[in-house]
């Protein structure tokens, strides 16, 4: 799954796909990189982001999610109702809902859901996360919004653990180590830890820029471990980390 903001203040490339244009033309080349779903998400959910109006929020969203549709999946990353039905009838075919408040609207639609673990909300989540036991405590809640969404009438639904989203350096790492046990539940599991900030605390490195090689090295580490799919910024690094994962070695010329 790749990753495409049409913000102007998402973490990472926050500003570099603000606009029509250049969000179709990036979303063309993860295509051609190797990505199976484009996300596409027009409100920003970094820490101590400020929340987008629902007018402008579709403004940024659905002209690019009408130029994708009908070349590549297309997910919209959204809490929002009124974004969701307006994007399925643009074209998307996948409900990204970092709330995992809105599987009705999936149900109503015909979409696939994702239904992702935050602890508070994008302004807040970060300032003092704190759980009894974090690994349970996800994936009591993720069981127990995928089985509503697929009482809803979901048929396509997908559990994400929010890395990132209301958790510490160390719940983060405790939830990629448990992904296993998180697969276990009877749904594919979605991870994303692509550039965020817990890498660079791990590697002592700088910014998002620095953070690349954590980043693919994360996603290959949440393939292996059973995760159906990864949201990523580098799609072309991540689908060549996922080849050395996949390949048969029987094929492979000695």
């Amino acid at each position: 799954m790749g990753v495409l903001n049409v913000t102007p203040d998402s973490f990472y490339d926050g500003g570099r796909y603000f606009g029509c244009e250049r969000a179709i033309a990036r979303a063309l080349e993860m295509v051609a990189e190797g990505a199976d779903i484009v996300d596409v998400g027009g409100e920003s959910t970094r820490p101590g982001a400020a929340p987008v109006d629902a007018e402008e929020e579709l403004a940024r969203v659905l002209p690019v999610v009408e130029a994708l549709a009908g070349t590549v999946r297309v997910s919209i990353d959204t809490s929002k109702r009124a974004v969701a039905r307006a994007a399925v009838a643009a074209g998307a075919s996948l409900v990204n809902d970092v709330t995992a408040s809105i599987a009705d609207v999936a149900a109503e639609t015909g979409a696939g859901y994702v239904a992702m673990h935050m602890r508070g909300s994008p302004s807040d989540m970060q300032a003092a996360p704190a759980y009894d036991d974090v690994v349970a405590e996800v994936a009591a809640f993720l069981a127990g919004r995928a089985s509503e969404a697929e009482r809803l009438g979901v048929g396509e639904v997908w559990v994400d653990p929010g890395i990132g989203f209301g958790k510490t350096v160390r719940h983060n790492l405790e939830l990629l180590c448990a992904i296993p046990e998180l697969a276990g539940l009877g749904w594919p599991v979605l991870i994303g830890t692509s550039r965020k900030s817990f890498l660079g605390k791990i590697t002592r490195g700088g910014g998002p820029e620095d953070r690349f090689e954590a980043s693919i090295a994360t996603a290959a580490y949440a393939l292996a471990s059973g995760a159906s799919m990864v949201r990523v910024h580098d799609v072309a690094a991540t689908v060549a980390a996922r080849r050395i994962l996949t390949e048969d070695v029987a094929e492979v010329p000695r």
